[in-house]
C-alpha cells in the first residue's frame, strides 16, 4: 500500500484541497433543497409543500443520526488508512456496513410503525396528515440507501478523496430533479412521485459510490476472509458512530426547540428567523467544511503516528478558521441588509428589520463558531469523539434554555446574543480540555 499523500507535504495545501469539494457539496446541498422544495410547491401546491416540510422534519433527524454515524466511523477508517493497516480497514468496512445497516433498519422500521404518532406529536394539521404520512413512508422505506451513500462517501473522504463524493452528490441532485419532473409532472404521481424520486436518487448515489470504490480502490473493500465479528472493531465502531450520531442529532433537536419558541413570536419573527438561518447555513458551510477537512487530515496523520503533523495541522487549521471567520463576519455585517432584501420586499418591514438586526449581532460573535469548528475537527481527528459531543450539547442547551426563558422579552435580538453565548461556551470548554490534555502530556504524573 502506498503512503497517503496527506502524510507528507504542505499542510495548508492539503487542508485546502480537502476542504474545497466539501464546501461546494455543502453549498450545493442547500441550493438543491431549495430547488426541490420549489418544484414541489409550484407543481403540487401549498398543502403538498407544507406536508413535505413536516415530513422533512422527521426525515432530517433520522438522516442526521445516520450521517453522524458514518462520519464517526470515518475517523476509524482514516486512522487505519494512515497507519497502512489495509486488513484492519477492510474489516472495519464490513463492521460498519453490518452494524450501520442494522441501526438504519431499526430506525426505519420504528419510524414506519409510528409515522402517525410522530406526525401528531408535531401537531401536524389534519389536512396535511395524509400527504405527510404517504411521503414519509416511501422515503423511510429507502432509508438504508441513504446510509449506504453516507458510508461509501465517507470511506472515500477518509482516504483523502473528497472530489468523488461531490460528483456523485451532483449526479444525485440532477437525477432527483429530473425524476421529480418525470414522476410528478409526467406520470402525475403527486407527492408519492416526489418521495420515490428522492429514494431512487439516493440509491443511484450509493451505487455510484460503491462501484467507484470497487473499481478504483478495490483492495479497500471487504473480502470473504474479512467477514466476521471483530470484537475490538465492533466496540470502537459503535462508540465512535453512536457518539457522533448523538452529536449531530442533539444539535438538530436543539434547533427545533429554538424554532418552536420563535414560532410564538408571530409571523414577522418566524419569517425573519427563517431567512437568517438560511444565511447562517451558507456561512456555516465554510466552517463545517474546514472542520471536516481538518478531521480527515488529522485522523490519517494520527493513525500514522505523525504527531508533529497532527499538531501542525491543528495550529494551521486554527489560523485558517480564524481568518475565514473574520472575513465571513465582516461580509455578514456589511451585507445584512442586502441579504434580507432577497427574502422580503417593502411589505415585510418588521421581518426585514428583525433579520438585519439578528445578522449584524451574530456577525460580531461569528468568529467563535469558526474557532469551535477547528477545535471539533482536531478532537474528532484524534479520536476524542465524546468531547465534541459534550461541547455541542452544552452549546445548544444554553441556547435553548436562554431562548425559552427570555425570547419573548428580547425577541430575535436576544436570540442572536444567546447564540453567541452558546458558541462561547463550546469554545471555552473545548479550549480548556485541549489545554489540560497538552499539559498532562508535557507534565506526566
Amino acid at each position: 500500500m502506498e503512503e497517503s499523500g496527506l502524510l507528507t507535504g504542505s499542510i495548508y495545501k492539503y487542508l485546502a484541497v480537502l476542504a474545497f469539494p466539501l464546501l461546494l457539496g455543502n453549498i450545493l446541498q442547500q441550493l438543491y433543497n431549495t430547488i426541490d422544495s420549489l418544484i414541489i410547491g409550484r407543481i403540487l401546491g401549498t398543502e403538498a409543500f407544507a406536508a413535505v416540510g413536516v415530513a422533512g422534519t422527521i426525515m432530517n433527524l433520522l438522516l442526521f443520526i445516520l450521517s453522524g454515524f458514518a462520519i464517526g466511523v470515518s475517523v476509524i477508517f482514516a486512522h487505519l488508512y494512515g497507519a497502512g493497516d489495509l486488513e484492519g480497514f477492510r474489516k472495519e468496512v464490513f463492521t460498519a456496513l453490518i452494524f450501520g445497516s442494522i441501526l438504519t433498519l431499526l430506525l426505519s422500521w420504528g419510524a414506519l410503525l409510528g409515522t402517525g404518532s410522530l406526525l401528531k406529536l408535531l401537531r401536524t394539521p389534519e389536512e396535511l396528515l395524509s400527504n405527510a404520512d404517504r411521503y414519509l413512508k416511501i422515503v423511510l422505506s429507502g432509508l438504508l440507501l441513504a446510509y449506504l451513500y453516507n458510508l461509501f462517501s465517507n470511506i472515500l473522504r477518509s482516504i483523502g478523496n473528497t472530489k468523488a463524493p461531490l460528483y456523485f452528490l451532483l449526479g444525485s441532485m440532477a437525477l432527483n430533479i429530473g425524476l421529480d419532473c418525470l414522476l410528478v409532472i409526467g406520470f402525475s404521481w403527486g407527492i408519492s412521485g416526489a418521495a420515490l424520486a428522492t429514494v431512487l436518487a439516493q440509491g443511484a448515489a450509493a451505487a455510484g459510490c460503491f462501484f467507484y470504490l470497487k473499481r478504483q480502490y478495490g483492495d479497500l473493500l471487504c473480502k470473504k476472509r474479512d467477514v466476521g465479528i471483530h470484537s475490538s472493531l465492533v466496540k470502537k465502531t459503535l462508540w465512535f458512530g453512536m457518539v457522533s450520531a448523538l452529536q449531530e442529532s442533539s444539535l438538530y433537536l436543539g434547533k427545533l426547540l429554538v424554532q418552536g419558541k420563535v414560532n410564538t413570536l408571530g409571523t414577522a419573527a418566524i419569517a425573519a428567523y427563517t431567512a437568517t438561518i438560511r444565511m447562517e447555513g451558507l456561512a456555516n458551510s465554510f466552517g463545517d467544511s474546514g472542520c471536516q477537512a481538518e478531521a480527515i487530515f488529522v485522523s490519517q496523520n494520527f493513525g500514522a503516528g505523525k504527531q508533529k503533523r497532527v499538531q501542525g495541522a491543528f495550529r494551521k487549521s486554527l489560523v485558517l478558521h480564524v481568518l475565514l471567520g473574520l472575513t465571513i463576519s465582516l461580509v455578514m455585517f456589511a451585507a445584512a441588509g442586502t441579504a434580507m432584501k432577497l427574502f422580503f420586499d417593502e411589505s415585510g418591514e418588521q421581518a426585514f428589520a428583525d433579520g438585519v438586526s439578528y445578522l449584524r449581532i451574530v456577525s460580531l460573535v461569528y468568529i467563535l463558531n469558526f474557532i469551535g469548528s477547528s477545535l471539533v475537527g482536531y478532537l474528532k481527528g484524534v479520536g476524542q469523539m465524546a468531547v465534541p459531543f459534550i461541547g455541542t450539547t452544552l452549546n445548544i442547551s444554553i441556547r435553548v434554555i436562554l431562548s425559552w426563558l427570555f425570547l419573548e422579552q428580547g425577541g430575535l435580538t436576544f436570540l442572536a446574543w444567546a447564540t453567541g453565548i452558546g458558541w462561547g461556551a463550546i469554545v471555552a470548554y473545548l479550549a480548556i480540555y485541549c489545554f489540560f490534555q497538552r499539559f498532562h502530556k508535557n507534565h506526566p504524573a
